[in-house]
């Protein structure tokens, strides 16, 4: 398991990241943070009872360049429970780059049902460790639109450092 610290303007999150289950998965969200890419993103979308998205905007709502989009590995077998972090994606299996999400409540309706568009679900990639009650603080912080973007908090919640560590 690789481990990784996010530090966020709201407090720090503590990640498990399981490379032997989601390996690419792992693999890309490590160089991500390893490149600094994280560092000064924010949580863009916020919906409490639901999840909190980051990992893919700057505060100013501009949307990063990323890389090559990765192959979708929601087949697994890890499931969309509360504390999890799994890859945001388009309706496009595999396209997920930057964007992750970690879930608030059990998310059955996300987990891999069948190798169809809408049965891949969302690739869990790891799990919080420790920091949920900063997960669940930033659950609740008031959101709106911004430009065509909605649930989007009112004051940034910025994601200051992703830092991996020795496990």
């Amino acid at each position: 398991m690789k481990k990784a610290i996010m530090e966020t303007s709201m407090g720090t999150i503590s990640l498990e990241l399981d490379e032997g289950k989601a390996p690419l998965t792992v693999d890309n969200f490590v160089q991500y943070a390893n490149d600094g890419f994280y560092d000064g993103t924010i949580f863009h979308r916020v919906i409490d009872g639901f999840m909190i998205q980051g990992g893919g905007f700057t505060k100013d709502m501009n949307q990063k360049d990323t890389r090559d989009a990765i192959r979708i590995e929601s087949m697994n077998g890890l499931k969309n429970l509360r504390g999890t972090i799994a890859m945001a994606r388009t309706m496009v299996p595999d396209s997920a780059t930057s964007q992750f999400f970690i879930n608030l409540v059990d998310n059955d309706f996300l987990d891999f049902t069948a190798p169809t568009a809408q049965g891949y679900g969302y690739a869990v990639f790891g799990r919080v460790t420790d920091g949920m009650e900063v997960v669940d603080r930033i659950a609740k912080v008031s959101t709106g639109f911004s430009g065509p973007h909605q649930n989007v908090p009112e004051e940034p919640i910025i994601i200051r450092k992703v830092t991996m560590v020795d496990a």
